[in-house]
């Protein structure tokens, strides 16, 4: 359990989440259950995340913004696993997304309001663009923009887009140390 808001950081049937070193929740999001933050990600206003039926993993210097849920789907005797919420490092989650057991790579931006469905696989380095509905199973190929609903494959991510990524995350980190500092 963490020092901040015990109200807002809770356990589900005996597993509290886990936050990593330099993780900020913010007292306005919810996490529940078998969660993992890693190191520094940041949790913004309004983000549910529930980790009951099924884990949620996110990866270093992620960032999960304002109004986004994050759920997962149980086991079943078709899918014995169920799916997890799986988030690499360096991702940066828009505003208003939904996340439903899929899994994401490293340095993925995915745009506001897009809604990411059961068994997707995001590859490393992909940019899913505002209000995209990426439909369940679907794979996400390294090094492409996705647009539209359902999702398809729009064009080349740009070099200077790869690095943009990772600056991104890296701002968030900073954003987040603000917070902490100013609830001190």
């Amino acid at each position: 359990m963490s020092s901040q808001n015990p109200v807002n950081i809770r356990s589900f049937q005996g597993i509290w989440p886990t936050l990593e070193q330099g993780a900020y929740v913010d007292p306005a999001a919810i996490v529940i259950g078998d969660v993992v933050l890693g190191r520094d990600v940041s949790i913004w206003p309004l983000v549910v995340i529930r980790g009951d039926v099924n884990k949620v993993r996110i990866g270093d210097r992620s960032n999960i913004q304002d109004g986004s849920v994050i759920h997962q789907s149980r086991p079943r005797p078709t899918n014995p696993e169920g799916y997890p919420v799986i988030i690499g490092e360096d991702v940066t989650v828009g505003h208003k997304v939904m996340l439903h057991g899929c899994k994401i790579g490293n340095r993925v931006l995915v745009g506001m309001g897009a809604i990411v469905l059961d068994g997707v696989v995001i590859e490393d380095d992909v940019i899913v663009g505002a209000g995209a509905l990426v439909t369940p199973g679907k794979t996400l190929k390294s090094g492409f923009l996705y647009t539209g609903s359902p999702a398809r494959q729009a064009r080349p991510i740009k070099a200077g887009e790869i690095e943009h990524f990772t600056q991104t995350a890296q701002n968030y980190v900073v954003l987040k140390n603000q917070y902490f500092a100013e609830q001190q």
